[in-house]
């Protein structure tokens, strides 16, 4: 069929055709906001789950809705290597002047001196921070400027929400790949989160991250479940399914036979990535609908390459060689999770010798640890790609030893 009117959308945060199986959570997230809004209870919300499941995509989408409904929202993707200050200070000060474009009220232009304090007092010690301020907006002494993230993340989230309660809204901070904000500096958010709940004051957290995340909130404030959700993103089931691959079909006046369908479900165990490349793959593979079963069968190849060499490779092309033998211990032991005794065993190694492997792995996101002793991939059918490709590379970067 024409590939230019193939409906799927594969890629990193993508909106698919058909955002399917989400609505329950979509509702409960708006419903907080609006609650916040008007100033009544409501926890903020860490979506949490492995690659691939959409939760960028879902981050998104509840932006998006947000900012329909009136709210002012900034969007953060944390990243390693950057401090939080640097990534949240031009993002908070957009926010800022988009509360100005009707006039600077009182509470608006305390919020920049806040801000000013803020990005000059943390600027020696973030050295990342790069941020243009009004000179005519200067630091108010004392308000967010004592060098203390914790205090002066409070002091400005504070301020900053007090504008948007001025201009009858709330602030709503979108903060993507939480996993890779250092401790401290999520202890911080957290504690500011915290106060400004305390002060009933209309801001709050939409975040997202690996399944890492519950336990790393938890080190950085023993309070920190009582303040956050934690909803499990997680593959969707097959009606969910059936609707994400299906209904992009049907839109575009074709249709996709029963058995089609359950083979690509089989293949992708409901993950939402991994739906939209095997939706895109059958769709190309057909040369007229229904796309049926053989199309499916055609495709499969050419959606596992893809994958391959996009969606895993990507993950481990900057592993070291003991980081590459762990994965693969884990691999020849299936799906998972398993005992870390038990992987430690499969390489040949005393466990406390495995042990700091492990943690760097987790450290890079590649593994999480679902129950204490236990590990599992933070990717889909990881084991499957290890399986297929990684002999090869084995014998090639001399690590077969």
């Amino acid at each position: 069929m024409d590939p230019i009117s193939n409906p799927f959308a594969p890629g990193a945060g993508t909106p698919p055709p058909e955002l399917a199986g989400r609505d329950e959570l979509r509702e409960r997230v708006r419903v907080a906001l609006q609650r916040i809004r008007i100033a009544r209870s409501a926890k903020s919300v860490l979506l949490v789950g492995l690659r691939g499941v959409g939760k960028t995509v879902l981050l998104v989408r509840m932006e998006k809705e947000a900012q329909a409904a009136g709210l002012r929202t900034l969007y953060v993707e944390a990243a390693e290597n950057r401090s939080l200050p640097a990534m949240l200070t031009p993002q908070l000060r957009g926010v800022l002047l988009q509360l100005s474009k009707n006039g600077l009220s009182h509470q608006t232009r305390r919020a920049f001196r806040a801000l000013a304090g803020f990005v000059r007092a943390l600027k020696v010690q973030y050295g990342d921070i790069q941020i243009s301020l009004d000179p005519d907006l200067a630091p108010e002494p004392g308000l967010a400027d004592n060098g203390d993230l914790e205090q002066d993340l409070t002091a400005l989230l504070l301020a900053a929400a007090e504008a948007a309660q001025k201009a009858g809204t709330a602030l709503v901070l979108f903060l993507d790949e939480l996993q890779y904000v250092e401790e401290g500096e999520l202890a911080a958010l957290i504690t500011a989160l915290h106060r400004t709940a305390q002060q009933e004051k209309p801001v709050t957290m939409v975040g997202a991250g690996l399944p890492t995340l519950r336990a790393r909130t938890g080190r950085a404030k023993s309070y920190a479940e009582r303040l956050f959700d934690f909803p499990f993103i997680g593959p969707l089931d097959r009606e969910a399914a059936r609707r994400a691959i299906e209904k992009p079909v049907l839109d575009q006046g074709a249709n996709i036979s029963e058995n089609a369908f359950c083979r690509i479900f089989e293949e992708t165990k409901g993950y939402p990535f991994f739906l939209q490349e095997w939706g895109k793959q059958a769709w190309n593979a057909a040369e007229a609908p229904p796309i049926g079963l053989e199309d499916v069968e055609s495709a499969s190849s050419a959606a596992r390459t893809a994958l391959d060499e996009g969606f895993f490779r990507v993950r481990v092309d900057q592993l070291t060689p003991s980081e590459w033998r762990y994965l693969r211990a884990m691999a020849e032991l299936g799906a998972g999770p398993h005992r870390s005794g038990d992987i430690a065993k499969t390489l040949g190694r005393p466990v406390t010798a495995a042990a700091p492997i492990r943690s760097k792995l987790i450290a890079k996101g590649m593994v999480w640890s679902p129950n204490h002793g236990d590990t599992a991939f933070t990717v889909p059918l990881f084991d499957d790609f290890m399986t297929r490709f990684l002999s090869n590379d084995w014998r090639s970067r001399g690590l077969m030893s």
